[in-house]
């Protein structure tokens, strides 16, 4: 069993945290928003700082939410790098810029340690579950060794290349989710406002090449109303902008990337940063002066 750090237990962090926790693993804790009492309980280690956990810690993994939350958890005073000691190795499984990634990676590496970006996808019920894809980049070596707490976490797990690669795998990711949502909310919106019952028309094209794992759970969720998160608009729109910034860098039109962004934006305008994605069909709804259900 090894001494393990966790940065970042939100809604995704404390889930991830509790799998390695349940598998023996020792756990030492640090979070914005406070320790869950179940992890200490369980034995976890509530640490003050991202340095504490990096001094007791022999992997410190880090789930927060954005690029300048990791770099102030790593560089920032009290952070991992003033208490990380050679051999160690950092895993940052938030989702954030590739190029930003590219850097901390290099910086982690000249204070003799390994670095690890592996994003991850699946939303709160994959964390749950332990069940979600992990998208990796760095050293193979280094993924070999980490690969068996990846199994405690996820079930879809990939060395996509160095580091920054697991990083940009995510925004494509991203990109893929973001325009099956919209879709499947045109979709389902246009029969409903069409006079059909939108539960049967799901149910009917689940069964057909329209099927997908967006139309399963957020087609369900678009029906039921059900839009308390799972993964809010606004860390979805976080990693779209990841998306088009990186985009402009590389000269690419990404169009349908940008018209998704809008519509989540229309959604925050109407106070929905927090809802659930699956709720852009909001934005579609309001467009169109109608509700699907």
């Amino acid at each position: 069993m090894k001494n393990l750090g966790f940065i970042g237990l939100g809604i995704m962090g404390a889930p991830m945290a509790g799998h390695l926790q349940v598998a023996g693993h020792k756990m030492f804790l640090n979070s914005h928003g406070g320790v869950p009492k179940n992890l200490l309980d369980a034995g976890g280690v509530d640490c003050a700082t991202a340095r504490e956990v990096a001094e007791q810690a022999d992997i410190i993994i880090t789930m927060v939410p954005d690029t300048p939350h990791v770099e102030e958890v790593l560089f920032g005073e009290h952070g991992v790098s003033s208490g990380i000691a050679s051999g160690k190795i950092v895993v940052d499984m938030s989702s954030i810029a590739p190029l930003a990634t590219k850097d901390f990676a290099a910086r982690i590496n000249e204070l003799g340690c390994q670095y690890l970006d592996a994003p991850v996808s699946g939303g709160e019920v994959g964390a749950r579950a332990g069940a979600l894809t992990i998208m990796v980049g760095g050293p193979e070596k280094t993924f070999k060794e980490i690969k068996p707490l990846f199994d405690l976490m996820g079930k879809n797990i990939t060395l996509v290349g160095g580091n920054g690669d697991g990083q940009t795998c995510k925004v494509a990711n991203q990109i893929i989710v973001a325009l099956n949502i919209q879709a499947v909310g045109e979709a389902l919106l246009f029969a409903s406002r069409a006079g059909a019952d939108p539960a049967k028309v799901r149910e009917a094209l689940m069964g057909g090449f329209a099927a997908s794992k967006i139309l399963e759970v957020h087609g369900e969720r678009m029906i039921k109303r059900t839009f308390d998160p799972g993964f809010r608009i606004e860390l979805h729109q976080k990693d779209l902008n990841l998306a088009l910034d990186g985009a402009r860098t590389l000269g690419l039109s990404l169009p349908n990337t940008a018209t998704a962004q809008q519509m989540f934006s229309a959604c925050v305008a109407n106070g929905g940063a927090g809802w659930d994605h699956s709720a852009l069909v909001r934005a579609l709804e309001i467009m169109g002066n109608h509700d699907i259900a």
